[in-house]
């Protein structure tokens, strides 16, 4: 008997202020998006990342939205990313960083 496995997909919204929209885990803090990947990665498909780069008071808790980028990088887990930050050098810096190792850039 074949049995598919179907996992839950997920979007992250990374982003101190507005609040995710409908369908997105919101997390405020780039340690918080850490953790959240890490304990749900083995058993979702994480389809986005949607990232703002300035964090506020929470880039104390892991840096600003590139942080989490670099991470990434780091750990080769190259999840499909989106920006909406309204940080006009901010985009462009992480738009760099996407468009030299995602595919998707």
């Amino acid at each position: 008997m074949k049995t598919d496995i179907i996992m839950k997909s997920i979007k992250i919204w990374l982003d101190d202020l507005r609040p995710a929209p409908d369908g997105f885990v919101w997390c405020h803090s780039v340690n918080e998006a850490r953790e959240y990947i890490k304990q749900n990665e083995q058993t979702a498909v994480i389809e986005l990342i949607d990232c703002d780069q300035y964090l506020g008071d929470f880039a104390a808790d892991g840096g600003d939205g590139i942080k989490l980028l670099d991470w990434l990088l780091e750990r080769g887990t190259l999840y499909p990313i989106a920006l909406h930050t309204m940080n006009p050098v901010g985009r462009d810096n992480m738009k760099r960083m996407l468009k030299r190792y995602w595919e998707q850039y």
